[in-house]
């Protein structure tokens, strides 16, 4: 498994477009037209995870995520998926850490993700801080991993 940080125009961009349009997880098309639109910030990424040069994971790092733009909480781990067959291998938490260490690469001391998922993201060291509204109208829990 290989773990690589991504921005358009990587070989592997369209193959992630790709991988996330065809997805079990409804989110997966948003994030193809947004990567196929090219629309994000210059320090934003996708981290994805490959087998045998093939997408099977990806999630991405995002400045504002689901927030409002007026937010206070930056940078984010967005838009995590796994492909079924490959749960269970600690991918997310490989991926958490190459995005960890990107943010911290270019001078960020804390990471954001926001959930709804109860004990998944405590078990890779982040601790919910509290609850947010997002830009849909809808209420995540909001945790946060120092990099220090």
């Amino acid at each position: 498994m290989e773990i690589s940080v991504i921005s358009y125009g990587h070989p592997l961009w369209d193959e992630t477009i790709s991988f996330a349009e065809n997805c079990s997880w409804k989110a997966g098309p948003y994030l193809a037209k947004r990567m196929r639109n090219n629309e994000f910030e210059e320090i934003e990424r996708v981290i994805v995870a490959t087998e045998n040069d093939m997408p099977v994971a990806y999630c991405t790092f995002s400045l504002k995520d689901e927030l409002p733009e007026t937010s206070e909480y930056t940078p984010f781990i967005g838009f995590m998926f796994v492909d079924e067959k490959c749960r269970g291998k600690r991918v997310s938490e490989k991926m958490i850490e190459v995005a960890s260490e990107y943010a911290k690469s270019i001078g960020y001391e804390t990471i954001y993700i926001l959930s709804g998922e109860v004990g998944l993201y405590e078990k890779y060291g982040f601790e919910k801080i509290g609850d947010e509204e997002t830009v849909y109208g809808t209420v995540d829990q909001l945790f946060q991993k120092k990099l220090i």
